[in-house]
């Protein structure tokens, strides 16, 4: 499986507290199934995403753990004017191994207006924005409409995998659940933090949606999906019709 989402870089946000506690993130991820994994530090009012010392460090840790998984390189990318600005002279500081897909995280007490715009312009820049847990954001959780919209323009969905159970309450578990059955999501990441609270495990919602939706979805979500994002290859989509979100519109749904 692979993991596009988490925070295993010690010391750069509020994932994990020091060295030793990013090797044991990797080592648990490893142990649960995850081959591969995304670094994605905050990049936000609140942490100063550092690219020289991020890339540092994956090195660090890539030789700690011979590996595995291995570790690759993104960012949490929040629409503030400094970081859009820097995305659109150099995206592939801020995309997943400095290809076409950005990690976009919302805060949870406003979505800018000009969202609709900024994914625009990265959309013709090459950069595909890819949005981080909309099912756990107040604002977002029941934004179908407004969602199905990010996703007609060329955006992607990313839900937590530890939604899929009671860990970050029943309205993100509802939501993630809608999501799915309304086939808007496109990748399951861990969004880990830490090895107990949040941690990159990614075999638990597996088992989940293996049982509940059968193992090609799994595959699809788990495997296939972030396979493509890693490696910047297009994954295929249709548009929805207006209005129908109840309509089985991906490819790969179908």
């Amino acid at each position: 499986m692979i993991d596009i989402h988490s925070h295993i870089l010690w010391g750069l946000d509020d994932g994990a507290r020091d060295r030793d506690e990013s090797i044991a993130m990797l080592k648990l991820a490893a142990e649960t199934g995850t081959t591969d994994i995304v670094a994605t530090p905050h990049s936000n009012h609140q942490y100063q995403f550092d690219y020289d010392l991020a890339t540092e460090r994956i090195l660090d840790l890539s030789e700690a753990t011979s590996g595995l998984p291995r570790i690759h390189r993104g960012c949490d990318f929040h629409l503030s004017l400094d970081n859009v600005q820097s995305a659109m002279q150099d995206p592939t500081r801020f995309t997943i191994n400095g290809l076409s897909y950005l990690m976009v995280e919302f805060a949870e007490t406003i979505i800018p207006t000009s969202t609709e715009e900024i994914f625009r312009l990265l959309l013709e820049r090459g950069v595909t924005p890819v949005i981080t847990h909309p099912e756990r954001n107040p604002i977002l959780q029941d934004s179908f409409k407004r969602l199905s919209k990010w996703i007609e323009m060329g955006c992607l969905l990313q839900i937590t995998a530890q939604c899929l159970t009671d860990r970050f309450g029943k309205a993100a578990e509802l939501s993630a659940r809608a999501l799915l059955k309304m086939r808007m999501v496109h990748v399951i990441a861990s969004d880990a933090h830490d090895t107990q609270h949040r941690p990159p495990r990614l075999d638990l919602a597996r088992e989940i949606l293996t049982r509940e939706l059968g193992s090609d979805v799994a595959a699809m979500l788990l495997e296939d999906n972030p396979a493509a994002i890693i490696a910047g290859r297009e994954i295929l989509v249709d548009a929805p019709e207006q209005g129908d979100s109840q309509k089985k519109w991906f490819h790969f749904w179908k």
